[in-house]
């Protein structure tokens, strides 16, 4: 594994990536950050989390139209189902860790008393 330093919206961040893939990663982080710099509200302040989930968003959307475009449409359904049943999963286990906690929580303050 190889650790390389890109550069998005002037920030740098060191990634590992594959023996080989250097050139390959460096081109997809110059691709965010052009479309950072599209997206940037010119001459307005806009906070880099918010930015870049921006970015996140519009490239996922152009990702989903190519999809849409090329993939038949059966396979989109199930690729849009499998996406919707990972989400209700991710949703479920955050409510049973939620839940775990709570427990714990009312157990630490039974011991106390």
């Amino acid at each position: 594994m190889t650790q390389v330093t890109i550069r998005i919206n002037g920030y740098s961040y060191v990634v590992g990536c594959e023996d080989g893939q250097e050139a390959h990663l460096q081109a997809m982080a110059s691709y965010v950050d052009r479309r950072v710099e599209r997206i940037k509200t010119p001459g307005g302040q806009s906070g880099e989390a918010r930015l870049l989930a921006l970015t996140a968003l519009m490239m996922a959307d152009e990702l989903h139209d190519l999809a849409a475009n090329r993939l038949p449409p059966a396979t989109v359904a199930m690729i849009e189902e499998a996406e919707a049943v990972r989400a209700r999963s991710q949703w479920r286990e955050r409510q049973m860790v939620n839940l775990a906690e709570r427990a714990e929580a009312i157990a630490a303050s039974l011991e106390r008393d």
